[in-house]
């Protein structure tokens, strides 16, 4: 695949004027760094396939990593290039990434947006949803074994490299890291969906995919979305600081996945595939 520019993660925070107030009445004004959050519109081959709200920064590999969840693309091996179309002095409006295809004959536009826009939605069912996934994906015969305490380990480590978030307070975080509980790579955003698809993008461009005994923490909840994301890249083993859903946990014992949930200081939740953790 060739090698284009990314846009680095500089504007991933902004610095607004706001008044603060304290028992009702105001006290002065006051400087604050908030998360920064705008449009990117990404396209398949020159046509726009969808628009992600997302914190700037890393969006190749957001549209990498989108495309892979959404099964357009399997591996880099499917990728020719992707290339950044920014409009300058126009504050992120028309922000835009565009993917080019090794085969583009294979590309058929009606169906992408049919899948995406389904695979994107709630579906009708429990069932139906994740029938729909496993249709496409196996389940993840993965042996890698984890101790339990190198998954309570993980919530600090994290949490000394989210730069961003300390500034700001308004970001997600996904990480990866190997079985041995070594981060390998974060990202932050201020949708869940895409810290975890830029993370897959960074790997799939970085040729680690499918990514067999490694673990993903996740900062927040573990939904059915995040999960069957994880399931795409290959990933077995997820962890989330927060809750997981009631389809998060069908789907990883139907996917074959560990879903640890709750991970907070000395304990956690194990819902499926508690094999995999050990002593």
């Amino acid at each position: 695949m060739k090698g284009s520019a990314d846009s680095s993660g500089s504007d991933e925070a902004r610095e607004i004027r706001l008044i603060r107030y304290a028992e009702g009445r105001s006290i002065g004004e006051a400087d604050d760094v908030l998360a920064a959050e705008e449009p990117l519109e990404i396209r398949v081959e020159g046509r726009p396939i969808s628009v992600v709200m997302r914190t700037p920064g890393h969006d190749r590999e957001l549209a990498a990593g989108f495309l892979l969840t959404e099964g357009v693309i399997k591996s880099t091996k499917d990728l020719f290039d992707i290339t950044s179309c920014i409009d300058p002095g126009t504050a992120g409006e028309g922000n835009a990434v565009d993917v080019a295809l090794t085969h583009p004959d294979s590309f058929d536009f009606e169906k992408l947006t049919r899948h995406v826009f389904t695979s994107s939605s709630c579906g009708i069912c429990s069932k139906a949803s994740i029938d729909a996934v496993m249709k496409r994906r196996k389940p993840l015969h993965d042996a890698m074994r984890v101790k339990a305490r190198t998954l309570l380990a993980l919530p600090q480590r994290l949490a000394r490299k989210q730069d961003t978030f300390k500034s700001t307070g308004g970001l997600h975080a996904c990480a990866l890291f190997d079985a041995a509980g070594k981060l390998l790579a974060l990202r932050e955003d201020v949708g869940r969906h895409n810290a975890l698809d830029k993370l897959l993008g960074w790997a799939l461009l970085e040729k680690r995919t499918p990514l067999h005994g490694h673990i993903a923490l996740l900062s927040g909840r573990a939904s059915f979305e995040m999960m069957q994301k994880a399931h795409a890249g290959g990933i077995a083993v997820v962890a989330a600081i927060s809750a997981p859903s009631s389809l998060a946990v069908e789907f990883a014992r139907e996917a074959e996945q560990t879903l640890v949930g709750f991970l907070r200081g000395r304990s956690m939740n194990v819902y499926a595939g508690a094999e995999r953790i050990t002593r």
